[in-house]
């Protein structure tokens, strides 16, 4: 009785895990497809993302994420269905290091959550922001975050006193990027860009990017937690499933 019990167990399990695991293959497949498509896309697509350095990131992110979640699916499935202890062993060991990965990045943002605060990214914006250099990640990281959120700076446009963007630049009080743009039948131009460049509030975005991204991605950070527990939870489970199917095969 008790080892037919085992028996009906360890088959539950199994299929279990086949499915969790093929809903996780389907998933990867998908974001390899969007992420595949986007960097060979002919219709120029791709040139738009090229040419934001925040959205060029996040095609890779992607791409990375959908070919994790395909190899880990792909693993768990043909481990459970064959049985095969050898895939499960390394389905394991996968889902222990991106465990074990996120654990680390969790402690470590803990750890350094001080360097995410107003003044750090004041001080890195002062030291290394150059304005035009687009070849510079940090500067073309920054044009594109104000020319998205249309702010200026990481506080107010008062950000760029005494940095080396206005020892560069010393006849323009903010970049190019802070201007106000207006979108007149379909194309898009500046309000009055030699205003604006000359310190005009009334040509230039005068919110702190700080406030503008915060307030933008305050319902997804929420989310975005939310999301983090149930992936590691279900990672948690996805191991000890593994485990128990490993231990169970004879």
């Amino acid at each position: 009785m008790g080892t037919s019990m085992e028996g009906d167990c360890l088959s539950c399990i199994k299929y279990l895990m086949f499915v969790f695991n093929f809903l996780i293959f389907l998933g990867g497949s998908f974001l390899l497809g969007v992420g595949v498509w986007v960097v060979v896309d002919p219709t120029g697509f791709r040139e738009i993302v090229a040419a934001n350095p925040l959205l060029f990131t996040g095609v890779y992110i992607i791409l990375a994420m959908g070919g994790m979640l395909f190899l880990l699916g792909f693993l768990g499935c043909c481990g459970a269905i064959r049985e095969n202890k050898c895939l499960l062993l390394l389905f394991f060991m996968l889902i222990l290091i991106i465990f074990l990965a996120e654990l680390a990045a969790a402690i470590l943002a803990f750890i350094f959550r001080e360097h995410l605060t107003r003044e750090y990214f004041t001080k890195e914006l002062k030291r290394h922001y150059q304005g035009y250099n687009n070849t510079d990640v940090f500067t073309s990281t920054w044009n594109a975050i104000m020319n998205t959120f249309d702010c200026c700076g990481v506080n107010s446009p008062e950000d760029f006193e005494e940095s080396i963007f206005r020892f560069i630049n010393p006849g323009e009080v903010v970049p190019e990027a802070c201007c106000r743009r207006n979108n007149h039948l379909g194309e898009v131009g500046f309000s009055n860009r030699e205003e604006c460049l000359s310190g005009s509030m009334l040509y230039r975005n005068n919110k702190g990017c700080y406030s503008a991204v915060v307030d933008y991605f305050e319902m997804y950070i929420y989310v975005a937690g939310a999301l983090a527990i149930v992936v590691l939870t279900i990672e948690l489970f996805a191991m000890v499933f593994a485990m128990c199917l490993f231990r169970g095969i004879q």
